[in-house]
């Protein structure tokens, strides 16, 4: 091997595990896109119904568009405002994912259709009643919690 090989990285490149690496967004490696391989002719996964492009010309629902030009309709904005009320008392800027499914919860959400989601077997649907308890109160009486401060466990 001469000095030149030894210090080109591109000597080593393997094109085929570049091309896997392409396929699979999830690998944990970095695609090197100068090797040619288009991701736009790559054959997608299978659709989760999360796609933000909805095909040529169409790349946002009403419901998104409207709420990124600032005119949100009352869910949207109670949400916004729950959220902000949640980062107030807790003094958190960013809310944990466990946090935003507590607020969607006590702002009255319930799982009670199925998902129009595709998730690929990684997670179970289930359904509950209506009218079930958030199950995020801690309450004795199951009486509605005010969203209040979170004592830190030291």
């Amino acid at each position: 091997m001469s000095h030149d090989e030894s210090t080109n990285p591109s000597s080593e490149f393997d094109p085929h595990a570049a091309e896997l690496h392409a396929i699979d967004p999830r690998s944990d490696s970095v695609v090197d896109r100068r090797v040619g391989i288009d991701r736009r002719l790559v054959e997608p996964l299978e659709p989760t119904n999360l796609e933000r492009r909805r095909g040529p010309g169409r790349r946002l629902s009403d419901f998104v568009r409207d709420a990124e030009e600032g005119e949100m309709n009352k869910e949207q904005f109670m949400f916004l405002m729950a959220i902000d009320a949640f980062k107030r008392v807790n003094g958190k800027t960013f809310p944990s994912w466990t946090d935003v499914l507590e607020i969607v919860r006590k702002l009255g959400y319930r799982k009670t259709m199925a998902s129009e989601l595709n998730l690929g077997g990684r997670a179970e649907d289930w359904h509950e009643r209506a009218d079930a308890p958030s199950n995020t109160t801690h309450s004795d009486d199951g009486t509605a919690v005010e969203i209040t401060p979170r004592r830190r466990v030291a």
